[in-house]
């Protein structure tokens, strides 16, 4: 089942083969417009990027990464481990993204962002999920600065719920708010995104587990896209 919305400026597809976490994505993000929601892979998402979570090292060995290695090629990992190296002296911290072409057609680019320092490690007490899917989200605007309307569409799996361990609902949720903070602000570092996102969030695991927090921007600088 597809879930249609209003598009604004980039389409957003959420897949997953997990049910779970699409009935999740689909409470969490009811009201929000611009939305596609389906259960299935990720690699039949025909859009201009596809957002793969990794670790820190962007070794494609598990998981989503995994498939999206088998299917675009062992050119993919060393791509992004590539952008790693040269962005980010080979550690692509939680709360970064890399975006690098992806060799096909569709899609265009791969979004790598880190949910997990190793490969396998539990998340499920952390604000990772938050991080990743706005690092993730920002990447974009800063790849359609560079080339404008390089990414018009981008597909996104239920980031940490497998591998990571995080509860659907808590996943559904700190994507929701990853993604609102796309159409709020354009953060030109990433030190402050995290710094932001963490200082907003602390505490949350005493919230309600239904909660949605929408992160409020940094004052004193308008939006860019």
């Amino acid at each position: 089942m597809t879930e249609n919305r209003a598009k604004p400026g980039l389409r957003v597809v959420l897949t997953d083969v997990n049910q779970r976490v699409v009935d999740e994505w689909r409470a969490a993000f009811a009201d929000t417009p611009g939305i596609e929601i389906r259960r299935g892979s990720i690699l039949d998402a025909d859009v201009d990027a596809w957002v793969t979570p990794t670790n820190s090292r962007g070794r494609m060995d598990g998981g989503v990464d995994a498939a999206i290695k088998r299917h675009l090629g062992a050119g993919i990992q060393l791509r992004v481990q590539r952008a790693i190296r040269d962005g980010f002296a080979g550690v692509l911290p939680v709360g970064s993204a890399v975006c690098v072409p992806s060799g096909a057609t569709v899609p265009r680019y791969v979004i790598s962002t880190p949910t997990m320092v190793e490969s396998a490690q539990n998340v499920s007490e952390t604000l990772n999920v938050a991080l990743a899917c706005a690092a993730a989200f920002q990447a974009v605007h800063r790849q359609n600065r560079q080339v404008p309307g390089g990414i018009r569409s981008v597909a996104l799996v239920g980031m940490g719920a497998q591998t990571g361990r995080v509860p659907a609902r808590v996943c559904a949720n700190l994507m929701w708010t990853g993604h609102t903070l796309f159409h709020d602000h354009c953060f030109e570092d990433d030190d402050e995104l995290r710094s932001v996102i963490t200082a907003q969030l602390d505490g949350i695991e005493d919230a309600p587990v239904a909660q949605r927090v929408r992160i409020v921007p940094p004052k004193g600088r308008s939006f860019r896209s």
